[in-house]
C-alpha cells in the first residue's frame, strides 16, 4: 500500500516506517520535526515537513501521494508535561488529529492506524488491563488521547473509516538503526543507559513507596519492533475486513517489571555500575500498568518475539554505543 505515517522522524515511527518500507510498503513521512529528527527517516521513504493543524498541507500531501492508509502516530507524549500544560495536549492530539481526519475524508482515505496509550485507563481496578476496563485517565496526556479515540469512533460510524486503535504500553529498545532520542528524556531504559554510558550522574527513581512488590512502579515493555509488527498486521486487517473500530492493547503480560527491575537488568547488560538517586512521586504516574494482549493476539496474529528485558535492555544498548 501507500501509507502516510505522521510522525514518521519519531522514535516508533522512524522504526515502523523501516519495517513498512521493508515489507514492500511505499510511505511518505509527514512530520513538524517538533520532536523528530530528519536524520531518523528512512532515506527510502518521501518525507513531508508540515504541521498537522494546517489542513490544506495534509490535504495535499494525501493527494499527491495517493495514500492509501494512514498510521497516525504524530502528537505529544510526557504525562508530565500535560499536567503542566494541558492546553497543549488538547490541541495536539485531538484539534490538530481532527485536522487529518477531514483530510482524510475529503480524500477519501478510509483506513487508519492510531497510536493510542494505556495512559487512557488511569488507575486500573484489575490487573491484567483487558480492552474493557474501564478507560479513566489520570492526566491530560490520557484523556486526549482517549478523546480522539472517541471522534475515530464517530468518524467510522459517520464516514465507514476502517480504524484500529493500538493502545502501547512502554515502547523500549531499538532496531540496528533507530532507537530513543527524546529531548528531554523521560524514559526510563534510555536514562539509565545514559548513566551506563556516563553520560548523566545517576538516574532518579520517582518514587520507592507504591504499593507494589519494590515499591516502585511497575510496567509493561515492549520491544519496538514487536511493535511495529502490530501495526502492520493491523493494516493488513484492517485492508480485508469490512469497516470496523478495533481497540487493542499491546503488552507483553505477566507480571510486568519494576522500575528497579529495569535498573539491575541495565547493570548485568552493561557490566556498569548505574548510581541511583531518590526522588518524589510524579503527578500522574500509576503505580502498576500490566497489559492482556489476547485480543491482539487473536483477531491479528501478533506474537511478540523480543519480549524478555535483557533482549530489550541489550537492544537499546547495542544502538546506543554503535561506533
Amino acid at each position: 500500500m501507500r501509507i502516510l505515517v505522521t510522525g514518521g522522524a519519531g522514535y516508533i515511527g522512524s522504526v515502523l516506517t523501516d519495517t513498512l518500507i521493508e515489507r514492500g510498503h511505499t510511505v511518505t513521512v509527514f512530520d513538524n520535526l517538533s520532536r523528530g529528527h530528519r536524520d531518523a527517516v528512512s532515506p527510502a521513504a518521501t518525507f513531508i515537513e508540515g504541521d498537522l493543524a494546517d489542513s490544506a498541507v495534509i490535504a495535499s500531501a494525501l493527494k499527491a501521494q495517493k495514500v492509501e492508509a494512514v498510521v497516525h502516530m504524530a502528537g505529544d507524549a510526557l504525562v508530565g508535561e500535560s499536567m503542566q500544560n494541558p492546553g497543549r495536549y488538547y490541541r495536539t492530539n485531538v484539534v490538530a488529529g481532527l485536522s487529518l481526519l477531514e483530510a482524510m475524508r475529503d480524500n477519501d482515505v478510509r483506513l487508519l492506524v492510531f497510536s493510542s496509550t494505556c495512559a487512557v485507563y488511569g488507575v486500573p481496578e484489575h490487573l491484567p488491563i483487558v480492552e474493557t476496563t474501564p478507560a479513566r485517565p489520570v492526566n491530560p496526556y490520557g484523556d486526549s488521547k482517549l478523546a480522539f479515540e472517541r471522534a475515530l469512533g464517530w468518524f467510522h460510524a459517520a464516514h465507514g473509516f476502517r480504524v484500529a486503535a493500538l493502545r502501547y504500553f512502554n515502547a523500549a529498545g531499538a532496531s540496528a538503526r533507530c532507537g530513543e532520542r527524546h529531548e528531554p528524556e523521560t524514559h526510563l531504559i534510555p536514562q539509565v543507559l545514559d548513566v551506563a554510558a556516563g553520560k548523566r550522574p545517576h538516574v532518579t527513581l520517582f518514587g520507592n513507596d507504591y504499593p507494589t512488590r519494590d515499591g516502585t512502579c511497575v510496567r509493561d515493555y515492549i520491544h519496538v519492533l514487536d511493535l511495529a509488527d502490530a501495526h502492520i498486521l493491523a493494516l493488513d486487517t484492517l485492508q480485508r475486513e469490512s469497516p470496523k473500530m478495533a481497540i487493542y492493547n499491546l503488552g507483553c503480560g505477566g507480571e510486568g517489571y519494576s522500575n528497579l527491575d529495569v535498573i539491575e537488568c541495565a547493570r548485568r547488560v552493561t557490566g556498569k555500575e548505574i548510581r541511583v538517586v531518590a526522588g518524589p512521586r510524579r503527578p500522574g504516574d500509576p503505580p502498576v500498568l500490566v497489559a492482556s494482549a489476547d485480543k491482539a493476539r487473536r483477531e491479528l496474529g501478533w506474537i511478540p518475539r523480543r519480549e524478555q528485558l535483557e533482549t530489550i535492555v541489550q537492544s537499546a544498548w547495542s544502538w546506543m554505543t554503535r561506533a
